[in-house]
């Protein structure tokens, strides 16, 4: 069982580090995004959250501050799934689908990661 828990912490922690580098390296085209779904200080938002994804990948794959690098992760994860993928105000289904199915890929991500919080040991 131990090593599914640590090829889970591999592969969810390579998701936010590469995540976190697009926020960064996409700056402009995601705050754009951002500014479309009314996100205050869009720019800014989109760095913060991309280190916020860098700090919780670096944690999930290290072992170091586990319970901080969580936190951030489902402090982005879940109102980044209300915000940005509200699905419920879409008109045209496939905009509809495309908004359900990252939505749910945020609840069920930050439920990953906070089920993670219990693993018994975060060394290597």
């Amino acid at each position: 069982m131990r090593i599914a828990v640590d090829i889970a912490r591999v592969i969810l922690g390579l998701y936010f580090l590469y995540n976190g580098l697009n926020h960064l390296r996409n700056l402009k085209a995601m705050a754009e995004y951002a500014r479309f779904k009314k996100v205050p200080s869009a720019e800014f938002m989109v760095a913060l959250t991309g280190l916020m994804l860098l700090a919780g990948g670096i944690s999930i794959l290290s072992g170091y501050l586990v319970p901080w690098g969580i936190a951030l992760l489902v402090i982005f994860l879940v109102p980044t799934a209300f915000v940005m993928h509200n699905f419920w105000a879409e008109q045209d289904p496939m905009a509809k689908a495309n908004q359900m199915a990252h939505f749910l890929k945020n609840i069920a991500l930050a439920a990953a990661v906070t089920m993670l919080a219990a693993s018994p040991t975060w060394t290597w």
